[in-house]
């Protein structure tokens, strides 16, 4: 028995690399203003920082994998089903 797939919208999937880069951001800011609290400072900058360096992998990643679905004739990385998982929707002959 297959589950169905479950996908995002376009539009928010495209967006989370950039809300992942401004909760980093955000939460950088947050540990520079709660500086004179050593703890939560570092627990809000470690978090910024994992979170500010996830959302730039995660745009370069995605970037890489479109050259690379361009270069074999599949332009469109978001548009088959099996393009997230790099298998072939059509069984080959």
């Amino acid at each position: 028995m297959q589950r169905p797939e479950q996908r995002l919208a376009r539009p928010l999937y495209e967006a989370l690399p950039w809300l992942y880069i401004a909760c980093g951001l955000a939460a950088l800011a947050a540990s520079y203003l709660l500086a004179s609290y050593l703890l939560p400072s570092l627990l809000v900058g470690a978090f910024g920082l994992t979170s500010l360096v996830g959302g730039i992998v995660v745009l370069l990643r995605r970037r890489e994998y479109r050259e690379f679905r361009s270069h074999y004739g599949n332009p469109d990385s978001y548009g088959s089903p099996d393009s997230l998982t790099g298998k072939d929707s059509e069984p080959r002959n």
